[in-house]
């Protein structure tokens, strides 16, 4: 099947591609009951020494900036408490951690999960985190602009491959929470 963005090799239904995500991943994607069919969610394979932005848009396809999302771990903490939660912002923009994160989760301080404790939670591979399988107890926070798209690319839950999702699909995310200026 051809992709419906970027220049991918073939792009697979991921009910069809268990195989090639990490189990809560699949676990999902087996799962899904949003509005948009679980076979509109498609895999596409790439290759992970090709993941640097740069060379990744010259392989993949010059759209691709400003069609893709980055999911990252945050930790709130207030008082001894700590509260973990994803964020998926444009690729082109950064997540307001110290600010509407920050307040979104009734935090006094917020910042970015360290990569061990991000992906030991997530049982996903750095740089592949996605939020689709993400533990149920954590807040999604979407940007606003996320849901707009007809196609987003996204992790898979490892470095190689990822998954292109239809935008509407993010808001329909178990804990999803969509805001305006999430990313900056």
């Amino acid at each position: 099947m051809r992709a419906p963005i970027g220049d991918f090799d073939n792009a697979t239904p991921a009910p069809e591609a268990l195989a090639e995500l990490t189990a809560p991943v699949a676990e999902a994607v087996r799962n899904w009951r949003g509005s948009v069919p679980a076979e509109q969610i498609l895999y596409v394979d790439t290759d992970p020494d090709l993941a640097d932005t740069a060379v990744f848009v010259q392989h993949y396809g010059a759209d691709l900036p400003e069609l893709s999302a980055n999911c990252v771990v945050v930790a709130g903490k207030r008082g001894g408490e700590t509260t973990l939660a994803a964020c998926l912002v444009l690729s082109r923009t950064k997540v307001d951690v110290n600010g509407t994160v920050r307040r979104q989760l009734g935090a006094r301080k917020a910042s970015f999960a360290p990569m061990d404790l991000a992906t030991g939670e997530t049982g996903m591979e750095y740089g592949g985190i996605t939020p689709l399988g993400l533990p149920a107890a954590w807040p999604v926070l979407v940007d606003s602009a996320v849901p707009d798209l007809p196609y987003v690319l996204v992790g898979s839950g490892r470095r190689r491959g990822k998954l292109l999702v239809p935008g509407k699909a993010f808001a329909e995310i178990p804990g999803a929470v969509v805001i305006e200026g999430l990313g900056v």
